[in-house]
């Protein structure tokens, strides 16, 4: 990693270039992230009692291997950009009741929910990397690859939010969650949209970071 852009950078351009952003972006070679991670024992003690809540639920397995595939595969450097650019919350007291959701800047990028014994899961995205043309145009939408990602096309769904940029994918089902998350093309779009939200600057979500949840999404965590 190198600092090509100075000081006054903010987002990930403090330690990665424009062009290794790029790389990253396309899946071309892998990025050198750090060795050891920033830690806070009183962070990690003050949501200790949550994630051993968590762990309790039917959902945990199965939820703690999507968060470090998604970990893995879709958040640059995380060890480095740990809770400063990018969190995840554990059980947060919101009213859609979450059991886990990733942040990064001021933007929701990931969150998942109990599904009865299974889970679902919510992707936000930006709407131009699922048309068709690459436009803003909701007509657009390309819904024959968006059947693709899936193991069945009634465990996806989607919303528009606004008139902006941006796409909430729903998808039902772990097997399916997995499936999303193994699609070169879906993978990409998560990847841009996270890389847009991590540059804009630290994230606004720190005090509510979870270690022990990140510990799985850097495939750091005990079975």
């Amino acid at each position: 990693m190198n600092n090509k852009s100075g000081q006054n950078a903010k987002g990930l351009r403090q330690f990665l270039d424009l062009e290794q952003q790029d790389a990253w972006l396309e899946g071309r070679g892998e990025l050198v992230d750090a060795e050891e991670r920033h830690d806070s024992i009183e962070q990690r003690l003050k949501y200790a009692p949550r994630f051993h809540k968590l762990l309790r639920r039917p959902q945990a397995p199965e939820l703690l291997g999507i968060l470090e595939l998604y970990g893995q595969t879709c958040v640059p450097i995380p060890r480095t950009t740990e809770r400063t650019y990018w969190s995840v919350s554990c059980l947060p007291s919101t009213s859609d009741k979450p059991l886990v959701r990733v942040n990064a800047s001021w933007m929701e990028l990931f969150t998942l929910y109990a599904d009865g014994d299974n889970l679902r899961a919510r992707f936000i995205v930006h709407l131009s990397d699922f048309t068709t043309d690459g436009s803003l145009v909701h007509a657009a939408i390309d819904r024959a690859f968006l059947e693709r990602t899936v193991r069945a096309p009634e465990d996806l769904s989607h919303a528009f939010p606004s008139d902006s940029d941006i796409f909430i994918i729903k998808v039902k089902g772990a097997a399916s969650i997995r499936a999303f998350l193994a699609t070169a093309r879906a993978i990409r779009a998560v990847r841009r949209f996270n890389l847009t939200h991590m540059n804009r600057g630290r994230n606004a979500y720190q005090a509510s970071h979870a270690y022990n949840v990140a510990d799985y999404m850097l495939g750091e965590g005990t079975p």
